[in-house]
């Protein structure tokens, strides 16, 4: 080997050292957590609900956690794009906004919820169209002319799915079937305007209604299901794509390891989930699917 050939060797070699010392110290390691979550029934209750996975996260990372309460969808995500929030639940809609945006940004979990009023058990849930039950609106040919209620321009089944799968079952736009489409700010403000009359007809996804109906809001009987959407996976717990591998690492186990502590089970009980699932970007491609046909259509 020759000598010039052993020194282009060892400045390759340092160069990749340098190259991933720099990447190492580039990686995110702040002191304090920041951790925030869509705006849903739970999040405008005590933040005392959340406190166990707060501690959960701070026995297995070593660090403080502050919680970010939202105003929007739009909010978490603007602040994880701007690198004031780490850990953030998304709705799947607004998770894919935001991955588009960063594509470093990382999904690891999801809830597994119980069987609940409407919902089914499992790590999914539906979007369902529902009247008050005495309103007299009981099935598709009563809805064309009402006022309808969806929740967040980000929302997946407050919005995305009612302007995809829903139009192509009536064969047009929301706006040219109904009298009137307004948004609520949040599936428990959608379920309780029906109740109220404030909208003819709603979009909520099934575990917010079911929240409402534990909150005793209303009874399971007070609603008539008029349209329910396929399957799509729950919210989407979301890494900052330059935090440090380590503490990515400590971070995901906590949440997945939650449901093995008594203040763990409680709280994923105040939810109405049974546990923690790990999750991948791949599992939303069904959401990105549906972006596309609302943004081409």
């Amino acid at each position: 080997m020759n000598m010039l050939f052993k020194a282009k060797l060892a400045i390759t070699a340092v160069a990749l050292a340098t190259a991933g010392a720099a990447a190492a110290q580039d990686c995110k390691n702040p002191d304090v957590l920041r951790f925030s979550m869509i705006p849903t029934e739970e999040t405008t209750q005590e933040l005392s609900l959340y406190q166990p996975m707060v501690n959960k996260l701070k026995e297995s990372t070593g660090k403080n956690v502050e919680f970010y309460l939202p105003t929007s969808y739009a909010s978490v995500v603007e602040a994880m794009l701007g690198g004031f929030v780490d850990i953030g639940m998304h709705g799947p809609y607004s998770y894919v906004i935001a991955q588009e945006r960063d594509p470093s940004l990382q999904v690891f979990a999801t809830y597994a919820k119980h069987k609940g009023h409407f919902q089914d058990e499992g790590p999914g849930y539906k979007a369902v169209l529902v009247s008050r039950s005495d309103s007299g609106i009981e099935s598709m040919e009563d809805i064309e002319g009402t006022v309808v209620g969806l929740t967040d321009p980000a929302s997946t089944s407050g919005n995305l799915l009612p302007r995809v799968s829903f139009t192509d079952v009536i064969g047009e736009d929301l706006e040219d079937h109904f009298s009137r489409v307004v948004y609520t700010g949040g599936h428990d403000l959608s379920a309780i305007a029906v109740l109220e009359g404030q909208v003819d007809i709603a979009f909520v996804a099934t575990h917010r209604l079911d929240n409402v109906i534990d909150r005793g809001l209303a009874t399971m009987e007070d609603y008539t299901v008029i349209w329910s959407s396929p399957v799509i996976p729950q919210d989407p717990f979301v890494l900052s794509g330059n935090l440090c591998d380590e503490l990515k690492e400590q971070i995901v186990n906590a949440f997945l390891t939650l449901g093995e502590t008594e203040d763990g089970r409680e709280y994923l009980k105040n939810v109405n989930a049974s546990k923690f699932v790990a999750m991948t970007d791949e599992d939303y491609d069904i959401i990105r699917a549906l972006k596309k046909a609302k943004d081409e259509g």
